[in-house]
């Protein structure tokens, strides 16, 4: 998952798209990039780290122009450890075309050999990004042959794209002297959405809460396989570039990722998370008797609107019991030392009063690899609990992710291949309730009705495209594996800091 934002307005972007992008932040830490225009020049300033490390005043001063974007990366293709890899991407010919991109590429293998046998184009990183910039370039190198570019010419090369591409994809990009292009793809997995602020400026981005904290106001989602052109003059085009699109959003964001105050495709984040709390109170309710329960505590902080609604659903005190060390570094590695993996204690730390002679019930937004699970039931119980049950707002993680989630490979997934008992049994809680994937999709999707489904792959094992096969997963596999090991990167700091999930 990545976050990504453009602007296109007449006053300097720099300042605006520094604040959007510290607004997606949750959205990648692993690196930052922002890249602006003047005239036909392009300014870039791109690094590994978190906003507010990899900009300072002088590569500020270094990014002059009204209109440009950014993006803030936490990989999910490609190498997670190169700073060649870390976005925006740009390529000279045609134009000038810089581009970020939050999603993952099922075909981009075969696109990558197709872009050097026939098309003639050279892919310099394992990012699957650089082969979507390179595909969008050579569709639009082939509608403005010999002709100038129009918006028509822009929505016809999307066209073209989007019967090349599979997967997922929210983009933006830069098409130098002309204009912003945006899209998304035809099931509209990840999300894009679009303003404008009082004096006629435009702004892309990944989640709402990116429009309003910079004092745009939200118009409303890029829809499903449509794509959006604001030209020099700040004039908008729109056209439907997909055939048969359909809005099947990741379930994901609203379970996890996005930030709570944001609103996707017409569905309150916050909303939709505190219908599941709902739904899994009813869930607890069939399986244990509340008056089992003396406590409803939230394993900071996805899981809070959910625990909450719980809570008041069973009747139950809902308290925090947890507090979130904000600041834990990374590991370094001295001469001399072996890599020292950090313990969810460093992250975490219990309060003894809420847990003490209590039977407690602590609620979690997801349960992924179930390590730090079983370790923050174990400090409950060193906090003096008396029983420990575990609830999960979102259903049993079983498959891995292919649409831009860094989700483990199935063998690394605790609830592939287990039983709820087995999973309850390794967790070591005294009671483990999972959502229902049924309830969980109804009770979200009826705060949309526009919505004709969700991509919710690793806990269905659906994946919508229809593209994905066993030889892709042992690809996937391979990527993970081949992976440099690093003591631990800051978006899985992140991660494991936003939440008890580890992804």
């Amino acid at each position: 998952m990545c976050g990504i934002t453009g602007v296109i307005s007449r006053s300097p972007v720099n300042q605006l798209i520094y604040d959007a992008l510290l607004l997606l932040q949750h959205r990648g830490q692993d690196a930052a990039g922002i890249v602006t225009m003047q005239g036909n020049k392009c300014f870039m300033h791109k690094a590994r780290g978190m906003v507010r490390d990899v900009f300072r005043t002088r590569n500020m001063r270094a990014l002059p122009g009204t209109i440009g974007l950014g993006q803030v990366r936490y990989p999910t293709a490609g190498n997670a450890y190169s700073e060649e890899e870390a976005q925006p991407f740009y390529v000279n010919a045609p134009f000038g075309l810089v581009l970020v991109h939050n999603g993952n590429l099922t075909n981009a293998p075969a696109l990558k050999k197709e872009l050097f046998d026939i098309d003639r184009r050279h892919i310099n990183t394992e990012s699957d990004s650089e082969v979507l910039l390179n595909v969008v370039a050579h569709e639009l190198e082939r509608v403005a042959r010999d002709l100038p570019l129009t918006p028509d010419g822009v929505f016809k090369a999307v066209s073209a794209v989007h019967k090349r591409i599979k997967g997922s994809y929210a983009v933006i990009a830069l098409i130098a002297g002309h204009g912003l292009l945006a899209f998304r793809d035809p099931f509209g997995i990840r999300p894009l959405c679009f303003g404008v602020a009082e004096e006629g400026e435009y702004m892309v981005a990944s989640e709402s809460v990116a429009l309003e904290g910079t004092a745009h106001k939200l118009v409303r989602d890029v829809a499903p396989g449509e794509a959006l052109f604001i030209d020099m003059s700040g004039q908008l085009h729109t056209r439907q570039c997909a055939e048969n699109p359909t809005l099947n959003p990741c379930m994901f964001e609203f379970v996890y990722l996005a930030r709570p105050d944001s609103v996707m495709d017409g569905v309150s984040v916050y909303q939709a998370r505190l219908n599941m709390g709902e739904t899994l109170a009813q869930r607890l309710i069939s399986t244990m008797p509340p008056s089992d329960i003396d406590v409803v505590i939230p394993i900071p902080e996805s899981s809070r609107p959910s625990a909450m609604q719980l809570a008041h659903r069973i009747g139950k005190p809902y308290r925090e019991g947890f507090v979130k060390n904000r600041y834990v570094g990374r590991t370094f590695i001295m001469p001399g030392q072996g890599a020292r993996k950090k313990s969810v204690r460093q992250k975490l730390n219990a309060i003894g009063l809420e847990f003490k002679g209590r039977n407690v019930l602590l609620v979690d937004d997801s349960i992924v690899r179930g390590t730090t699970s079983k370790e923050i039931v174990q400090m409950a119980r060193e906090a003096g609990a008396n029983k420990v049950y575990l609830a999960s707002a979102a259903p049993p993680v079983r498959y891995p992710n292919v649409y831009g989630i860094d989700m483990p490979t199935s063998e690394e997934l605790i609830a592939h291949g287990r039983t709820i008992e087995q999973i309850r049994e390794y967790i070591g809680a005294d009671a483990l309730i999972y959502q229902d994937v049924v309830a969980m999709k109804r009770v979200v999707g009826a705060l949309q009705p526009a919505l004709n489904g969700f991509e919710a792959s690793c806990f269905d094992g659906h994946y919508i495209t229809g593209d994905v096969s066993a030889e892709d997963f042992a690809t996937m596999k391979e990527q993970r594996t081949s992976q440099p090991e690093e003591e631990e990167g800051p978006a899985r700091t992140r991660l494991a800091l936003q939440s008890g999930t580890e992804i």
